[in-house]
């Protein structure tokens, strides 16, 4: 009796999709939430404002829904469109604005 190998037995099993030969979430550039990610080609104001970055339940059973650009409007009357990520500090400032009077004096709601 000998201890040298003979043929290698190969069994069926399921292909592990880690092992797949397509790039990785980084290798592709994308972020965690592909809502979060922004279009290499220009988009008008309507079109962004169509566009959701999460559509799920949270961990409560919520369904949440949230706007991957919140479109406010400008004091020359244009409407901007703010990314949720990227202009978080900017849509922090609109929202700071609309809480105070004509006075700057802050309204609580």
């Amino acid at each position: 009796m000998t201890n040298e190998p003979k043929e290698q037995i190969n069994q069926p099993v399921s292909e592990d999709w880690h092992s797949k030969d397509e790039p990785n979430v980084k290798e592709r550039n994308l972020t965690a939430n592909p809502g979060d990610r922004i279009a290499d080609e220009s988009q008008s104001v309507e079109d962004k404002a169509q566009q959701v970055a999460v559509d799920s339940p949270d961990i409560t059973g919520d369904h949440i829904k949230v706007p991957t650009y919140f479109v406010v409007d400008e004091p020359d009357g244009e409407k901007k469109a703010l990314h949720h990520v990227k202009d978080a500090e900017e849509i922090s400032d609109v929202i700071r604005q609309a809480r105070v009077d004509e006075n700057g004096n802050r309204i609580w709601w």
